[in-house]
């Protein structure tokens, strides 16, 4: 198998997140009935191996909890954290806190890395980012974005009749909005929510990031949508509602009007580590169909003797290599400080659609047994399939790529073709 150019660092980080999957983690989800969810004892004291494995929260900064590793060290531990649904929540690298402790760490004030990021570090809460909108709202084209946040001074409310029942002394943000496919929402202790703060002003320079309570007045959780994938580890995603809450002045993530900016700086990322815990599920889906069909007998040979699947399996190894080359690549870009937004698109639409082909691969040729859950197959078929939609669609994705290779064109290659009237 090709070998990356990783480093030394990233290699030994690597190898310990192997012996934890492979003798923690995956002997625990073999034993997880198909359809339930493993209990809140079994996450932490799966935390507690990978802490003892020494690969828990790889990611953050020492100081918050974390280990302190560079970006493109992480790459192939989140792939193997990737190989089972459970590996993500033991080394706490599971979306979408993973992605709001980047944010938290960036951004975040002295008050809020001490009250939200270092127990998110430890596991001790959970998060939502609280960004995406029903129908007519934020989805693929974010600038639909119809929640606001108005601020509400103390002198405003000194001269109104009927104050709130708040904080009267300090200024604050009145959020009005809704808000669904929040992961995490139900069970999260904190919303890291996006809103118009400037009505004025283009979106990509009038919307904020917020850090709001769940339990703050005027937050409704209203459901939890029905949704394909999430049984080994209970996911859930809520539609939310806001109605005039209020979070004091000192709520605001990072600057205001920045918003675009700062979730762009916490996408790039997350993208880049949701292709890597998918190529590691790829990978083991690959891995449990060669071994299913070197077993299973059918037409007087082994399945594995048989041409077809064979080629198709080489296929599909060889899309995932180019995958993680691809990724590679944007994180070198990110690492250097480049937005590097034509590489993490590039990387996440192929590696969607690959991963997803594999998985579906994988399944196919066991038969029965892939769309059974007694392997681990038909979990990873239902977990897959969003990953062509979070985080960007493909379409939105593709777009990226087609704005960029259509600057370029050459006339000169056109000379040879006859025209209408030549």
């Amino acid at each position: 198998m090709f070998r990356f150019d990783d480093s030394e660092a990233a290699r030994e980080l690597a190898e310990r997140a192997r012996a934890l999957m492979d003798e923690v983690v995956l002997p625990l989800e073999r034993e997880v009935e198909g359809g339930t969810t493993i209990s809140e004892d079994d996450v932490e004291a799966l935390r507690e191996a990978a802490r003892e494995y020494g690969v828990y929260a790889p990611q953050v900064s020492e100081e918050y909890g974390g280990m302190g590793y560079a970006f493109d060290d992480l790459l192939p531990t989140f792939e193997q954290a990737g190989r089972s649904l459970l590996g993500p929540t033991a080394m706490r690298v599971d979306a979408p806190d993973e992605g709001n402790m980047h944010l938290l760490e960036m951004h975040g004030s002295e008050r809020q890395k001490a009250e939200y990021l270092e127990p998110l570090v430890a596991g001790d809460i959970s998060s939502g980012f609280s960004m995406t909108e029903p129908m007519q709202g934020a989805g693929s084209d974010p600038k639909m974005i119809r929640t606001t946040a108005e601020r509400d001074t103390a002198e405003q409310r000194s001269t109104s009749p009927d104050p709130p029942e708040a904080d009267k002394d300090g200024d604050e943000w009145v959020i009005d909005g809704h808000k669904w496919w929040t992961t995490n929402g139900v069970e999260a202790d904190v919303l890291l929510v996006f809103a118009r703060t400037d009505g004025e002003a283009h979106p990509y320079q009038g919307c904020s990031v917020f850090v709001v309570p769940s339990d703050a007045d005027g937050v409704g959780i209203e459901r939890d949508i029905p949704h394909l994938g999430g049984d080994p580890i209970g996911s859930t995603h809520a539609e939310i509602t806001y109605d005039g809450v209020r979070v004091p002045e000192e709520n605001l993530l990072g600057t205001e009007g920045a918003g675009f900016r700062h979730v762009q700086e916490r996408l790039g990322p997350a993208r880049l580590t949701h292709c890597m815990r998918f190529s590691g599920m790829a990978s083991r889906a690959l891995t449990v169909a060669r071994s299913y069909l070197d077993e299973r007998e059918a037409f007087g040979t082994p399945l594995s003797d048989k041409q077809h699947p064979r080629f198709e399996l080489a296929r599909r190894e060889t899309e995932l290599q180019a995958a993680r080359a691809l990724v590679r690549q944007a994180a070198d870009a990110i690492a250097a400080g480049e937005k590097a937004r034509l590489e993490v698109s590039m990387s996440k639409v192929f590696t969607a659609n690959v991963t997803q082909e594999a998985v579906d691969t994988a399944l196919q040729f066991c038969g029965a047994n892939g769309i059974g859950k007694d392997l681990p197959l038909a979990d990873f078929y239902e977990s897959i399939r969003a990953f062509r939609i979070v985080d960007g669609a493909d379409e939105v994705h593709l777009r990226t790529v087609a704005d960029h290779v259509f600057e370029e064109t050459d006339p000169d290659e056109l000379d040879p073709v006859t025209r209408f009237g030549q």
